[in-house]
């Protein structure tokens, strides 16, 4: 294929037609199942799997077949098919997405907003146009390239679920439903990771675990005065804080117990010296620190190991401590706290679970009635090692659309529907890559797509496919 006509034909289709399309999508509040627990009443799921389907329809790739399967009580899951350019139906890639939104969240820009779409230079902003809204226009752009361009591609089957922000509780039920019809699967394509500039192709190794829960420390029945109580009465914070002291080292940030650490393969720590020269201090600078904060270090290679093959603690909320313009002089009679404990991506998650349950609860101090209520753990994920004509299809790929070479990292999150995609398909190869590369940010305030980082990975994604056909 013509790479300079192929990447021209992209640039042209994105701006044509599919920014309009991601804009009109960004302005729909399709809030995830658990942040919408009406939503068969509200319908903004329902707006945009029709929104995606009618274009991808009117799009004109030869052969696609589209359908919005609905099971009962579940979000709709589009499944779209197109037939090999060889007519072939023995060897299928499946190319994955999603459509549904992470809620507003606070701290937008005052000109911005979630559902407010508004075009800077190279980014778009809004909730979903980066996570994962993108995904579907640039899958069947993709497989229209190749053919356009004189190109050859497998049998196609591209998913778009609808509650991956939920942790994909509903995937699995559309995997039973469609196993026969999405067929024996060699290549997977997942278009909903990050990057870690918008340089070159970034390809994600592996996914950290997570474990998380609620930690109770409760100590009375009722508040009491503080000036009658302290040093009689144990505050239940300090006795939340020495059981967060089991698991954590409070100056370092390491987690203690060996439970939740696993060996680092030698080629992830290969991959993490080679991906810390790309990135420098670019790997500690992108965060938005306050006043002096500094980085837990400054060595970028274990940097990346730390946020993609240790575990490490957040707590990310908090119950029973009043706001301060409200807090009297009063011995507080319970502490709560949301914990996350992210894991090594080969740690089994549910022993995680039941470890770290039994180290917060067993022999509290003081006696204390305490209690740590684990949420579902999620698996982590990583990935197996590359074909030989896949690592040489993605360098490839990479030099052609961006002129730098491909780049491999983990990810610090969880993707749950990746281990469901692991398991399922054994023997596939995978290509998890996506477009939330530095400030993006995903979840939070002000995300942003990225344009032209959404044009080339459609470009060099057409590029793999095409590859995996004469492999």
């Amino acid at each position: 294929m013509d790479q300079e006509k192929l990447a021209s034909f992209v640039s042209e289709v994105w701006d044509t037609s599919i920014l309009p399309k991601i804009t009109d999508y960004i302005r729909i509040p399709c809030k995830s199942p658990m942040f919408d627990k009406e939503w068969e009443q509200t319908g903004h799921l329902e707006s945009a799997v029709q929104l995606i389907e009618s274009w991808c329809k009117d799009h004109g790739l030869s052969g696609l077949t589209t359908e919005i399967v609905r099971l009962p009580g579940r979000s709709p899951l589009l499944f779209m098919e197109v037939p090999a350019t060889d007519g072939s139906s023995d060897d299928t890639v499946l190319l994955y997405g999603h459509y549904d939104k992470q809620p507003e969240m606070t701290g937008w820009r005052e000109d911005l907003g979630p559902w407010k779409p508004v075009r800077e230079g190279d980014k778009l902003y809004g909730r979903g146009g980066a996570d994962d809204g993108y995904a579907a226009f640039a899958s069947v752009l993709a497989l229209s390239a190749v053919r356009k361009h004189g190109g050859s591609h497998k049998r196609a089957v591209i998913l778009i679920e609808g509650c991956e922000e939920s942790g994909s509780f509903d995937l699995p039920h559309y995997l039973e439903h469609l196993g026969s019809r999405i067929g024996a699967v060699s290549l997977v394509l997942c278009l909903d990771s990050g990057c870690g500039n918008y340089d070159q192709l970034w390809v994600t190794t592996s996914l950290r675990g997570l474990v998380g829960g609620t930690l109770t420390v409760k100590v009375l029945n009722q508040g009491v005065h503080s000036g009658d109580a302290t040093g009689v009465v144990p505050s239940s914070f300090r006795i939340a804080r020495q059981l967060l002291d089991r698991l954590e080292d409070s100056k370092t940030g390491k987690i203690l117990p060996a439970a939740f650490h696993a060996e680092i393969p030698a080629e992830r720590k290969e991959q993490a010296a080679v991906t810390g020269r790309v990135l420098g201090d670019g790997m500690f600078e992108r965060f938005p620190y306050a006043g002096g904060t500094q980085p837990v270090s400054k060595d970028h290679s274990e940097l990346i190991l730390n946020r993609t093959w240790r575990p490490y603690l957040a707590v990310t909320g908090a119950d029973g401590i009043p706001p301060i313009a409200s807090a009297g002089n009063v011995l507080r009679p319970s502490t709560s706290l949301k914990l996350s404990l992210r894991l090594p991506p080969t740690v089994e998650p549910a022993a995680a679970a039941a470890e770290l349950t039994r180290l917060l609860t067993e022999n509290p101090p003081h006696g204390a009635e305490v209690t740590f209520h684990a949420e579902e753990p999620g698996p982590g994920w990583n990935a197996p090692a590359l074909a030989p004509w896949l690592k040489q299809s993605l360098e490839q790929a990479s030099q052609a659309q961006f002129g730098r070479e491909s780049c491999f990292m983990g990810e610090g999150g969880s993707i749950p529907f990746m281990g469901m995609l692991g398991r399922r398909f054994p023997a596939a190869q995978f290509v998890i890559t996506g477009v939330l590369g530095p400030e993006s940010n995903a979840h939070g305030p002000n995300e942003f797509l990225h344009v032209p980082m959404a044009k080339r990975l459609t470009a060099a994604m057409a590029q793999v496919l095409n590859d995996h056909a004469k492999r």
